[in-house]
């Protein structure tokens, strides 16, 4: 969900730094003194292994770029079709409850139905079944409409309690959806009736694991604002908690958020609409359910805000968040095994001037099966507690000359101070490290960012790639962020050294800038060599090292001043060797477009369209649903639908050929 407004600059951009950012390449090779500073020099075409590879890597994709677009629907390029599969209130068994077009489902139906706001997504093999053919998506909803979630929307003036029966369906709308699809003779993917069909939601039993725990507990319900995703290589589905703080709050009108508490900005109020010039809280599950509500000293905010491991194929197993990965505004966590075994995972805290971390955990993953105490057959070392929830966590330092640094967060290194006693609130332990990260980060000397948002590890070259999507706020650039006052974002990839992503240093360059290349002012033009984009978001490569990029343009600034020729929100096809783009898809009326996976055979990709018809304020209208878009259903619809949708080619060739 987009939370950053976007407006045309009025502050000069520092012009000497994007100058400097295109001759980085010659000073990293005047500079070049180890194995991986030189391989750096080589950018663009630096995992190009010899020349038939980097003949491939100029042709990844074949299809004709489409055009921007200003219509009400979601359009791909000639050959090929998009298929809605699952709309919010869609059962997730395929047959019922069914969805009613003027929101009037109970919060018992909305607990076995798509929730909203569908976000990033993971799809699974199912063990003894032909994976081109059938499957599980695992899909997060991160966050409800509250006027279109219910009939009557929400009220410019609240009763003394938000119903108890609204608080459940919200709650319920939020969380993840565990589904089967499967293809029928036809090349139509559908939903169908499964036993490991699941809805997690904010009332799910979860377990929390690592150093955490000794401040926290080990039990929580629920999981909330599930934003992108990630997958282990033992198949299990990582979700994101990202804007958490949006469901606090109090009633108590004198509250004043604690210092950790104004860090992850938890206030009276969460998420608000305004109306009537009122500043209206949307959620209010804290008028119901006190775990939600700041002012009570057992509330559950030092809970949320975690990565979410989650075993898809088991629909008895227990969530549990992995606190040693860190607690921050969460997009999605990138996991892959370093050439020791160790396993590293990639995350960004998607808010401004918020930092890029990665973790790397303490044992070694061995692929090879082992068994636990009762004989279940397991992988690795996931017997007991996880490999997830022992290791380092680092942030990253982005400095001016094409180099950075991996920060490890841990008392007395860094400046991060030991705590001192129990007492001490300034101090850290290692639990606090987990609960109050983005303090530790700051007190570190970690880069601000321009809202790090998903992150995306090329397959063979292990380069990382991070989407900043915007930053209308920042006033002073620098190397990493170079522009004053971002409205169009940038993407940004580096290199480990020795390529080992492990290693505490990288170097690093900025891959593509959003914009249009004519832009008035060179310093806000886009650098993309084909079709032009803004506000990146969702980042993924495929097996074949396409970089998918998905766009989040705030509904305040499509077809606004600046953004006038970008259209609607989109999903590109970008080449790293050449920095080709290719627009793949366009999006209906006031929609984001979020997530996406694909087949092994890369025949079916699954997108998702999170809320369309949302207003430029944000603000719905329960009496005139329809005043953006008609999407996906049309006008017998009731009202739009975040939805997942299946892209194929007619001909039944692989995407992107």
């Amino acid at each position: 969900m987009s939370t950053t407004k976007n407006q045309v600059p009025t502050v000069p951009p520092m012009r000497d730094l994007i100058e400097a950012m295109a001759s980085r390449r010659a000073f990293i090779q005047a500079v070049a003194g180890t194995s991986a500073m030189a391989a750096f020099s080589e950018w663009p075409t630096a995992h190009a292994a010899d020349k038939d590879e980097r003949a491939a890597t100029e042709t990844l994709f074949q299809f004709r770029g489409i055009p921007t677009s200003s219509s009400d629907t979601v359009v791909v390029p000639d050959g090929y079709v998009a298929e809605v599969l699952y709309r919010w209130g869609d059962p997730i068994d395929g047959q019922s409850p069914a969805f009613k077009g003027d929101a009037s489902n109970t919060a018992e139906d909305q607990e076995r139905q798509a929730g909203m706001g569908h976000d990033g997504m993971e799809y699974f093999a199912i063990p003894g079944q032909d994976p081109n053919q059938r499957g599980l998506l695992a899909i997060n909803h991160e966050y409800t409409d509250q006027v279109l979630l219910f009939p009557d929307g929400v009220d410019p003036l609240p009763p003394a309690k938000m119903p108890l029966e609204k608080v459940r369906k919200s709650k319920a709308s939020h969380g993840v959806s565990i589904v089967e699809i499967a293809k029928d003779t036809q090349g139509r993917w559908s939903v169908v009736p499964s036993q490991r069909a699941r809805r997690v939601t904010a009332d799910t039993p979860a377990r929390i694991s690592g150093p955490a725990t000794v401040k926290i507990g080990t039990s929580v319900r629920g999981t909330v604002n599930n934003c992108a995703a990630g997958r282990t290589p033992w198949q299990t589905y990582l979700t994101c908690e990202e804007n958490f703080q949006s469901v606090f709050g109090t009633n108590v009108s004198d509250f004043q958020p604690s210092v950790t508490q104004k860090a992850y900005g938890l206030d009276r109020l969460g998420f608000f609409y305004k109306i009537d010039g009122n500043k209206v809280p949307a959620y209010r599950w804290w008028e119901q359910d006190p775990r939600f509500d700041l002012s009570d000293p057992n509330n559950d905010s030092e809970r949320f805000g975690y990565v979410v491991e989650i075993d898809p194929m088991d629909p008895s197993s227990v969530p549990v968040k992995r606190t040693a990965l860190g607690r921050f505004r969460h997009e999605n966590a990138e996991l892959t095994v370093a050439p020791d075994g160790r396993v590293v995972v990639y995350m960004g805290d998607d808010e401004v001037d918020q930092y890029v971390y990665k973790f790397v955990s303490e044992g070694k993953w061995d692929s090879k099966p082992s068994t636990t105490a009762s004989g279940t057959s397991i992988q690795g070392l996931r017997v007991g507690d996880s490999i997830l929830d022992r290791g380092k966590i680092y942030v990253a330092r982005f400095d001016a000359d094409g180099t950075g640094t991996w920060l490890e967060l841990a008392p007395g290194i860094n400046n991060i101070p030991k705590k001192l006693s129990e007492k001490d609130i300034e101090g850290f332990d290692e639990a606090d490290i987990c609960v109050r990260t983005r303090e530790a980060a700051k007190i570190a000397g970690a880069t601000p960012m321009d809202r790090p948002e998903w992150l995306s590890i090329h397959p063979r070259s292990r380069e990382v790639y991070v989407s900043l999507t915007n930053n209308k706020s920042r006033h002073a650039a620098d190397a990493a962020n170079p522009r004053v006052q971002n409205i169009y974002g940038h993407i940004v990839r580096w290199k480990e050294s020795d390529n080992d992503p492990t290693a505490t240093r990288f170097q690093w360059q900025v891959f593509l800038f959003g914009g249009n290349p004519s832009h008035e002012d060179p310093a806000y033009r886009s650098n993309a060599k084909g079709d032009f984009f803004a506000c990146p978001d969702g980042l993924k490569f495929d097996a074949a090292g396409t970089l998918w990029i998905q766009t989040d343009m705030s509904s305040s600034v499509i077809g606004k001043p600046g953004f006038e020729e970008i259209g609607h929100n989109m999903m590109l096809a970008a080449n790293p060797s050449t920095g080709e783009t290719r627009r793949f898809l366009t999006g209906p009326k006031g929609c984001e477009i979020t997530g996406m996976a694909m087949t092994p055979d890369r025949k079916a990709m699954f997108i998702n369209i999170q809320h369309p018809g949302e207003p430029a304020d944000e603000l719905s209208d329960a009496a005139d649903p329809f005043k953006v878009s008609q999407w996906p259903d049309g006008p017998k619809g009731g009202r739009p639908r975040s939805a997942t949708v299946v892209v194929r080619k007619l001909d039944g060739d692989v995407i992107g050929s």
